[in-house]
């Protein structure tokens, strides 16, 4: 099986990928495209099981290569913004064979690559449209030095887990995997050929490979592939687009909420021809999902993933479907894995008991690539352990509580970080919000939290903890709230909250 599968049965005039500045990319060129470069890739040396690492910039480009570089070895598409170190760092633990940049995007990996002896390849887009480009392959081919590939030859795609306060976890997964998800998610959201979805959401990520883009090409629809959220240009682009739906972060849909609610978003660029939104890859707020419903006067499907689950576990069902709190207010049923809750003993438990959300299936891996000592505490009899908690209703549905690094412990009451950004987003002024635990000498943690303030926004700390006082049992209340310009997120609009106390300079 190869991605080139995920192409079958689409007709040759249809159109595949879609840039916003315009052009589009049919599906007869999409397949010429991937079995040009696939063919480039491999005269250079590459073959099945070789890491080939990808720098580009989001948009057609990189994603038709990371589709040639799928097919003809195992591509780990990386953050441009790295630093040198850090593209060293993940070349050296992918044991890289070969990198290809995107001209100046890739001028800092491009030196990382000549430190460790390995070539580069370079994208150079080309004019003939969206997603066409030439491969400048070097002179000669890669050094086989004794150094192991370590990789299947039907693992497909390389990515690592972003570590927090240890090493990153490498995640391989396979051609097969990958088509099985795209499909399970096409189906759980009833994408057919008519359907294109705005994908603004980094390419480097499963959230943006899988979940808009390979899932639009299963079910023979498109999509259109943005530079990146841009709050300013993303309503004008859902128009020009012809976009049905879109994907995104909690973080970029509240910035949208703000964008479409503003005074200067004129009606028509609010209400758009989409069938629905969906939210993935971070809790997403009761408030925010409201908000984001009445905008664009759509189901808002909510969703569960992670990279090692080939991104997406679960999904909120389109209304009227779902009467449990997991579908009402939570991230819905299975799209495919097996879904069980683990206890603090090793036990499981039964439904409505919370715990521990663990997985095991044919998209789910079975072991990390490295480092090995991830394998010894990350599997349970075979299952998964997520690292979140949460709990199953009688009808399946998932609801989950927060990342069990995350939640706040103080003085023995264990607090959901969501909950209380639930609350705060209520506030009238508050566009963004962020909880988080801080040091406590008696109690040992307490709860912080940081918000930006709307365009109109005039709450201040004591304003936002006295309306805080009044949903919340007082040991969940904020004791410090800090209104910031901009609050700290990772490169796919994540929040961090670990350790987020420190980097803010909150001390006990």
């Amino acid at each position: 099986m190869t991605l080139l599968d995920l192409l079958s049965g689409r007709d040759d005039a249809s159109p595949a990928i879609a840039a916003v500045e315009g052009g589009v990319l049919t599906s007869a060129a999409l397949r010429a495209e991937i079995g040009r470069h696939a063919e480039a890739i491999a005269r250079c040396g590459v073959r099945p099981g070789d890491a080939i690492a990808l720098v580009a910039p989001n948009g057609p480009e990189a994603l038709v290569a990371t589709l040639a570089a799928a097919d003809a070895a195992c591509v780990a598409p990386l953050n441009p913004a790295f630093t040198e170190a850090e593209f060293r760092f993940y070349l050296e633990d992918l044991g890289a064979r070969a990198v290809v940049v995107a001209g100046e995007w890739g001028a800092v990996a491009a030196r990382a690559a000549v430190a460790c002896d390995l070539p580069v390849l370079t994208l150079r887009p080309a004019a003939a449209g969206p997603g066409i480009f030439h491969l400048e392959c070097p002179a000669g081919q890669p050094s086989r030095t004794a150094r192991d590939p370590g990789h299947a030859p039907g693992t497909a795609l390389l990515l690592h887990t972003s570590g927090t306060t240890s090493r990153p976890k490498l995640v391989a997964l396979g051609r097969e995997s990958l088509c099985r998800s795209a499909r399970a998610i096409a189906a759980s959201l009833r994408l057919g050929p008519a359907d294109v979805c705005l994908n603004v959401m980094p390419l480097f990520h499963v959230h943006g490979l899988i979940g808009a883009a390979l899932s639009s090409l299963a079910a023979g629809g498109a999509v259109c592939c943005a530079p990146g959220f841009n709050p300013h240009r993303f309503l004008r682009w859902l128009e020009t687009s012809g976009a049905t739906w879109y994907t995104a972060v909690p973080t970029i849909h509240q910035a949208v909420v703000a964008r479409a609610s503003s005074a200067s978003a004129t009606p028509p660029h609010v209400r758009r021809p989409l069938r629905f939104v969906r939210s993935c890859s971070s809790p997403l707020p009761m408030s925010v999902r409201e908000a984001l419903a009445a905008a664009f006067e759509v189901p808002v499907i909510n969703a569960y993933g992670m990279t090692e689950a080939t991104h997406q576990v679960s999904c909120t069902p389109f209304p009227p479907a779902g009467n449990g709190p997991g579908c009402r207010r939570g991230v819905g049923l299975s799209t495919g894995p097996d879904v069980r809750v683990l206890g603090p003993n090793g036990e499981w438990l039964p439904a409505g008991e919370p715990g521990e959300i663990a997985l095991r299936g044919a998209t789910v891996i079975t072991a990390y690539e490295r480092p090995e000592e991830a394998n010894r505490t990350s599997f349970h009899e075979g299952w998964l352990r997520t690292g979140d908690e949460g709990v199953i209703d009688g009808e399946g549905g998932i609801s989950l509580t927060g990342r069990l690094k995350e939640l706040i412990n103080s003085g023995g009451e264990k607090i959901s970080p969501y909950e209380i950004e639930d609350v705060l987003l209520r506030c009238p002024g508050v566009s963004e919000a962020v909880c988080f635990a801080v040091p406590h000498r008696s109690r040992g943690e307490a709860v912080g939290a940081a918000v930006v303030l709307g365009q109109d926004g005039a709450a201040d700390e004591k304003a936002l903890r006295r309306f805080a006082a009044r949903q919340l049992a007082a040991f969940k209340v904020p004791e410090r709230i800090l209104l910031l310009d901009r609050l700290p997120k990772g490169p796919t609009g994540k929040l961090q909250r670990i350790g987020l106390a420190a980097r803010l300079g909150i001390e006990n």
